[in-house]
């Protein structure tokens, strides 16, 4: 599967956008995702903003209206054929930077 997944953040970066970052590591560790950091200026939370992560051209959008979740993540990959059973251990991949983030909050 051909996956590309890029971050769009603040410099320096700060709590979103270091945790998307990290997402985007660890889907390139279990999917082999290209990924691609850019910096931007303009603030624009899941949009051409920062903090933002796009798959495939499609930026993902958080359910809670604003952070991105593993569960998040997870839909938007479904989008692209990635199947449950890869998902389900991605999603527990997926919550190691998120609990690095909440501890040091």
């Amino acid at each position: 599967m051909d996956l590309h997944v890029r971050v769009v953040s603040q410099h320096p970066p700060g709590g979103r956008c270091t945790l998307y970052a990290a997402y985007a590591a660890v889907l390139n560790a279990c999917l082999d995702a290209r990924i691609e950091v850019v910096m931007s200026t303009e603030r624009d939370a899941h949009g051409s903003g920062f903090p933002s992560l796009w798959v495939n051209g499609l930026p993902a959008q958080p359910a809670d209206g604003v952070i991105l979740m593993p569960a998040d993540l997870c839909a938007i990959l479904a989008t692209t054929g990635l199947d449950g059973k890869a998902l389900a251990g991605l999603a527990e991949a997926l919550e190691a930077p998120l609990e690095r983030m909440m501890e040091s909050s």
